[in-house]
């Protein structure tokens, strides 16, 4: 029932972790190599080598438990990368911030546009689309519903649900309320999502949001690339945009030493904005068309 409400007044949640929380905050974290080898073998259907990781994926997990630093907890935060971002490129690339706060019931929804992206700072995926904030104020069992939802997150801390990404432990939880970009007829903006190795932006995905979800891969010259990350999107080829272009350039920037990040960027309206540095791509969890790509992948990546 409540599925279909959130679907009738277009709030959009997405994703719930799939691992039992009380148990994944208990270890030790000795033991987190031996569970997460445990889930790397439920997700893909391989053993997991950390002693000698070959594979992209595999090498993304040898990044989750042994390349954490307080630098990739500070740019995992959506509240705290700001100032850096603002720092290193500066602030016209940066979505504007209606509200931040550490309570959904301080949330000053009186003062808030029509629509808008209300976000936990510590997670990924932990947010809500508000397409109509008057019919979502005044379905009391959604609001109630969504309410419920952000103080269970705001008490969680994510590094354990996705397998162990280190990065996120120690942040302080926060809400961020932004602005919806969307257009008239609530097509979300383009995406773009830049993968950089060793401070060198390699393979970049324009993503469009329609349905289905359409998805172009370029080379790092900008030729159309063979490898696809995400198999449930349609696949299309086109030349590539001034707005790709320029995110290439800042995402070099941003990505200076780091061995592996992937920045994400929004366009709306001819313009780009940040939306967030991704230290571990889907927690190393990839299922690849051609295992080929995993394997040319975790070449590039160098540990």
């Amino acid at each position: 029932m409540i599925k279909e409400l959130i679907k009738k007044l277009k709030i959009e949640n997405i994703g719930e972790p799939p691992y039992e929380y009380d148990l994944l905050i208990s270890l030790n974290e000795s033991e987190y190599p031996k569970y997460l080898k445990r889930m790397f073998k439920g997700m893909t259907g391989q053993e997991l080598n950390l002693n000698n990781p070959k594979t992209f994926n595999e090498k993304i997990q040898w990044l989750k438990l042994y390349d954490s630093t307080p630098l990739k907890a500070q740019l995992t935060d959506k509240v705290l990368v700001r100032d850096w971002v603002q720092d290193k490129i500066g602030g016209e690339y940066l979505k504007p911030v209606l509200w931040i706060g550490k309570s959904f019931d301080g949330i000053p929804f009186d003062e808030l546009p029509l629509q808008f992206i209300i976000k936990a700072n510590h997670g990924c995926k932990w947010h809500f689309k508000i397409k109509n904030k008057e019919k979502f104020l005044q379905e009391q069992q959604i609001y109630n519903q969504v309410k419920a939802q952000f103080n269970s997150w705001m008490n969680q801390t994510f590094f354990p649900w996705a397998g162990f990404e280190m990065q996120y432990k120690g942040i302080t939880p926060q809400l961020l309320i932004e602005p919806l970009l969307a257009d008239e007829q609530n097509q979300f903006s383009v995406e773009y999502e830049i993968y950089c190795f060793n401070g060198k932006p390699e393979i970049f995905q324009k993503i469009k949001y329609k349905i289905p979800a359409q998805c172009c891969v370029y080379n790092s010259d900008f030729s159309i690339s063979e490898i696809r990350f995400n198999p449930y999107y349609t696949v299309t080829e086109e030349s590539p945009d001034d707005c790709l272009k320029r995110a290439v350039t800042l995402s070099e920037k941003l990505s200076e030493g780091f061995k592996l990040v992937r920045v994400d960027w929004l366009k709306y309206k001819d313009n780009i904005y940040f939306n967030e540095m991704t230290f571990t791509p889907y927690s190393g969890f990839f299922i690849f068309e051609n295992s080929k790509w995993n394997e040319k992948l975790g070449k590039m990546l160098k540990l």
